[in-house]
């Protein structure tokens, strides 16, 4: 690799291939509005399942893609998932009715799983240790970014072009990645290096993961803490637009709390040596509840809109912090006693964790009724949970130390 594509190139590669997840989700956010009125004007808060049909179809791609490409080669999984991520984008764009454009996002999540789960893989075989950290802590930066800017970038199609146009933009950059791929990466995986794709080793993999104590409760709070950041991404233009009348300043104010949010990952880089992945997750969980308990407080009290509004982004800053301060390390709780099926685990673990919190975020917001009650108490309800889970996980770690 070295030969065709530098350092620097390959980072941006890779971080791209991360983005395809945030930028397929995020730049929909300020479109739920005119895609409700149109194909669902009689329900138009149906459209917040745009978002959570994306992740299901994602979650079920994770299962498959980092075995697959065990099996068969880096590329030609990222080139299958590349291809129905682009025909389901052109499926999307010619849609007439809701439903099919959910059917659509389903295939683009199936599709979206091949880059974004393959490009760790990439990684792994071409680097290790301190340098294979190094590079993906580079690209995880530029990634998030991302969240950042697609609000933006997804309005500004919008008021050009129309709702229908953001598929375009799926479309085109998706075919900017794989053609970058394709003429600059070589194939990172030797064929003398695969393994046949063999499905009872991803059942015995499963079974294997949920008779761990450990592994089990880790899996059921991540989906718990996904779960939070999907409730808050599915409700969080509605709470703009219909409680605080902000439409128009949404992709601003998202910007805003997606980069103040992004520095979580440093602050767990610099305690989590320090405190531990189980202490850091489980007061991440305990500081939510305060705040979400401190949020449906703020609704009993007379405050200005501008204040209510104020508490809100803060709120939603907590909450966004808060995945980067717990997702990582229930990954990695989960992830070190499995280390003798580290491959199946990481997929088990991703397709388990998201398919279950898109199933729970997805009621979640369909309730929303011009209040905060169901953005509110479904967060708090999910974080008691998680906080239940995590000092049952610490007891049971403290019969096993004893």
């Amino acid at each position: 690799m070295a030969d065709r594509m530098s350092k620097a190139e390959f980072i941006a590669l890779i971080a791209m291939m991360f983005a395809t997840i945030a930028f397929s989700i995020d730049s929909m956010l300020p479109a739920l509005p005119e895609i409700g009125q149109e194909l669902s004007p009689d329900a138009v808060n149906r459209a917040q399942l745009i978002l959570t049909s994306f992740v299901l179809g994602m979650g079920i791609g994770t299962f498959f893609t980092g075995p697959l490409s065990d099996a068969f080669g880096r590329k030609p999984v990222i080139y299958g998932g590349a291809a129905l991520y682009i025909l389901a984008s052109a499926v999307a764009l010619f849609s007439s009715s809701l439903e099919l454009v959910l059917a659509a996002r389903v295939a683009q999540g199936l599709g979206a799983a091949g880059p974004r789960v393959v490009a760790m893989a990439v990684v792994r075989d071409l680097y290790a240790g301190r340098q294979m950290a190094r590079i993906v802590s580079i690209a995880m930066l530029i990634f998030t970014l991302v969240p950042a800017v697609a609000p933006l970038l997804g309005a500004g199609v919008i008021a050009l072009v129309g709702w229908r146009g953001i598929f375009v933009s799926f479309i085109l950059f998706s075919t900017i990645v794989v053609l970058w791929m394709g003429l600059r990466l070589p194939e990172s995986l030797p064929v003398e290096n695969r393994r046949p794709f063999r499905g009872p080793l991803l059942a015995d993999a499963v079974r294997q993961m949920f008779a761990h104590p450990t592994v089990r409760l880790s899996i059921l709070v991540q989906t718990l803490c996904m779960g939070t950041l999907f409730t808050m991404l599915t409700m969080v233009q509605p709470v703009y637009d219909v409680i605080h009348d902000r439409a128009d300043s949404f992709p601003f104010w998202f910007a805003l709390v997606a980069l103040m949010s992004g520095s979580a990952s440093l602050l767990n880089a610099a305690l989590v040596v320090r405190l531990g992945m189980r202490r850091m997750v489980t007061w991440s969980l305990g500081a939510q509840i305060v705040f979400t308990t401190g949020m449906i407080a703020s609704g009993w009290v007379e405050l200005s809109p501008d204040t209510r509004f104020g508490l809100f982004v803060a709120w939603q800053t907590a909450v966004f912090f808060m995945a980067g301060t717990t997702l990582g390390n229930l990954n990695a709780i989960a992830m070190e006693p499995m280390g003798h099926i580290a491959g199946m685990a990481a997929s088990v673990i991703g397709a388990v964790s998201t398919v279950l919190a898109a199933a729970i975020a997805a009621p979640i917001g369909l309730l929303f009724d011009g209040s905060m009650a169901p953005l509110t108490t479904g967060i708090l309800f999910m974080c008691a949970l998680g906080f239940a889970l995590m000092l049952h996980m610490g007891r049971i770690e403290e019969r096993v130390i004893a």
